[in-house]
């Protein structure tokens, strides 16, 4: 049997990524085309595309998740346009309830060949290995979180009140104060053990990226904004850059999901919670960042008194972080470090 050919006609596939296998589904002129499911080798699937859709306009879409980018680079670089997309972004029909590897690749499809998908940024390989050392910090942080909750409970069982706050010193002195139980010494040596061997780890990720950040202007720029300590200077400079992909500051708030959802309809206007969309890891450090910088900077202060009694704790303190991460962008785009907001004569006052 002749196969159909496609040549100058314009394809958009879908691709559904999985560990062991891709389901594609493919659409020209608004009519599923293809259907196929092949094994998880990049190679293998530009080899079909290019075998199937010869001197074809082809176009790819598949979602941002555990594969991170590698089927991106290697169709890009086998001219296939292909996009990434955040998987919060694909329309779904209120009633839709069915979800199969080969309906959501048909989705992706259709929404491509519609154009109605937007890609995400795509970061460079260099990009990506910058990011590694403070990912892997906030994993090894949430690990020691749980071996230090697991400690607790396990006194907790036996009747005994841990530490309000596991530390070094919290825990060395434990095993020094109170006498257990051979079983339980055992079970409890063991994971202050582990405890310590993270936190040991932790520490040093912290040295490493003060050495590195030694070396990144943007890193210290970010870095000398109230409340940006090493945590979130270092995520800012290696996630975001210096902001430049940002046309302007209600895009960068939106992206991070900081702007206040809106249900307006007619003269009523009704604004909610923030959107929380995009990187959440990146806006609870921006969240966490607002809280430390009323606390030790006096105007950061001030601004947060003036918006509390008018919106509430919660909205002023996102005002803060919006205001702050403005902030840093300005400072990025001019290469300049922060300097000391002055204080009103009123607010000398009352400090006074």
């Amino acid at each position: 049997m002749e196969r159909i050919s496609y040549k100058g006609e314009k394809v958009s596939i879908g691709i559904d990524v999985h560990k062991n296998q891709y389901t594609i589904s493919c659409i020209s002129k608004g009519a599923i085309i293809c259907k196929a499911t092949l094994p998880a080798d990049p190679v293998k699937l530009v080899n079909y595309i290019k075998r199937r859709f010869e001197g074809a306009e082809v176009k790819s879409v598949y979602e941002a998740g555990f594969s991170g980018f590698a089927l991106h680079r290697i169709l890009e670089s086998s001219e296939i346009d292909n996009i990434v997309v955040n998987a919060g972004s694909i329309e779904v029909a209120s009633r839709d309830r069915v979800k199969t590897d080969r309906r959501d690749s048909q989705k992706m499809a259709g929404l491509l060949d519609c154009g109605r998908l937007r890609g995400i940024r795509i970061p460079s390989v260099e990009q990506e290995l910058s990011r590694l050392l403070h990912r892997t910090r906030e994993q090894l942080v949430r690990d020691r979180s749980r071996i230090g909750n697991r400690i607790k409970m396990r006194l907790y069982q036996f009747g005994i009140t841990p530490p309000k706050k596991v530390t070094k010193t919290s825990l060395t002195a434990l095993l020094e104060k109170q006498i257990f139980a051979p079983e339980l010494k055992y079970s409890l040596e063991n994971y202050i053990s582990q405890w310590k061997s993270l936190d040991k780890n932790i520490c040093e990720i912290n040295k490493k990226l003060e050495e590195l950040g030694e070396l990144d202007k943007l890193y210290q720029i970010y870095k000398s904004i109230p409340g940006y300590g090493l945590l979130v200077a270092s995520m800012l400079s290696t996630e975001l850059g210096d902001m430049t992909q940002f046309p302007s500051e209600r895009s960068l708030f939106s992206f991070l999901g900081l702007t206040p959802t809106e249900r307006s309809s007619g003269e009523s206007e009704r604004k909610g919670h923030i959107s929380r969309q995009g990187s959440a890891r990146l806006r609870c450090v921006l969240i966490e960042a607002a809280w430390t910088a009323i606390q030790n900077d006096e105007y950061w202060k001030n601004e947060y008194k003036r918006r509390v009694l008018r919106i509430g704790g919660k909205r002023a303190i996102v005002a803060i972080a919006r205001r702050l991460i403005g902030v840093a962008r300005a400072l990025a785009r001019k290469g300049e470090y922060y300097q000391q907001q002055p204080l009103f004569e009123s607010t000398k006052k009352e400090a006074a």
